[in-house]
């Protein structure tokens, strides 16, 4: 392994690729944003140079053309669809309890086109969106915003911020004691991060997301769970998304039986991969997309994010919607 750092910077993370071709990779993985991506798979492209794509979801990757693109989770419209689809499930499990629903969002591409999207799909699974909102990144006081939840008066609340709002907004509506059945997100920047779990847990506690994450069940997650605890590091769903990128390297590596940048991006476009301990069906790019893959839902109870939904890699029955707080 060589690692290089964008520096969160998508100029600095084209310029480490070059550097990546010339000292001889093989393959890519990363790079975590989608505008870093976009970067530095069109500078991989100029070398043949195949690139695994983590968590990038802007729709972008996969819509110009590169040959050397492999998006290994699903992208912003396939997550979207999950993630409604899965809330119209629990609710419908739990009676329809859920009606109105309240959309707080970052304005920057990754809320602004989130609350686009939502309020587009919502209605189509009954919900009606009475209030939207929108805050700028960073956003120090959520105060003014849950004062406008309370007068709108939602069942559900749809949050999609990055981690520090995220954890600042649910800590407001605890502080507040706003009553809502239910903290819902799709891509929540702190619901899926097992530090918010640890330092806020009240304002934690009932908050489902849909995100990535690993199949808890799985010997190797097990495994990697165990090296993780011991090396003291928090388990995130970054750590299991690259864990399974590195699976489907290692596979096609194998397969191609050569570390030729040609003969990878052959077998990256062609073969059907075997398991990783993602909660995925069988990894098969079509035309760059992972076509078995997809996000899960979680929820924060007690010290633990458990996996709620689907049934079939669930820890933990759902509880929906979310008990009354005091």
């Amino acid at each position: 392994m060589i690692f290089a750092d964008a520096e969160s910077r998508p100029d600095v993370g084209a310029a480490q690729v070059d550097k990546l071709a010339e000292a001889g990779v093989a393959c890519l993985i990363g790079a975590q944003s989608s505008a870093i991506t976009l970067a530095t798979t069109q500078a991989a492209a100029r070398f043949g140079l195949p690139q695994v794509v983590d968590i990038g979801t802007a729709p972008q990757l996969l819509q110009r053309g590169l040959t050397n693109v492999f998006r290994f989770t699903p992208g912003v419209e396939s997550s979207v669809g999950t993630g409604i689809g899965n809330l119209d499930s629990l609710n419908k499990a739990a009676g329809n309890p859920i009606k109105r629903v309240a959309i707080v969002h970052e304005d920057g591409p990754f809320g602004s086109g989130m609350a686009k999207m939502l309020n587009e799909r919502l209605p189509g699974i009954g919900l009606e969106v009475v209030e939207t909102i929108s805050h700028p990144t960073p956003q120090r006081d959520f105060t003014n915003i849950v004062l406008r939840l309370r007068q709108a008066k939602p069942d559900l609340i749809m949050p999609s911020h990055y981690i520090n709002e995220f954890i600042l907004f649910a800590r407001t509506i605890r502080q507040q004691r706003l009553q809502t059945k239910g903290i819902y997100s799709i891509f929540g920047g702190g619901a899926s991060n097992i530090r918010f779990v640890r330092e806020h847990n009240e304002a934690a506690q009932y908050i489902i997301d849909t995100n990535h994450w690993y199949d808890p069940r799985k010997e190797l997650s097990k495994e990697l769970a165990k090296r993780t605890a011991d090396a003291k590091l928090d388990l995130t769903y970054d750590m299991m998304v690259s864990f399974g990128c590195m699976q489907i390297i290692a596979q096609a590596l194998e397969t191609a039986g050569s570390a030729d940048r040609e003969a990878l991006t052959k077998t990256f476009t062609e073969h059907t991969f075997g398991d990783t301990i993602m909660p995925y069906g069988p990894t098969k790019f079509e035309k760059g997309n992972n076509a078995g893959a997809q996000l899960v839902n979680t929820q924060i109870r007690g010290e633990n994010i458990e996996l709620i939904y689907p049934k079939e890699f669930a820890t933990a029955e759902p509880v929906f919607p979310m008990p009354a707080r005091s």
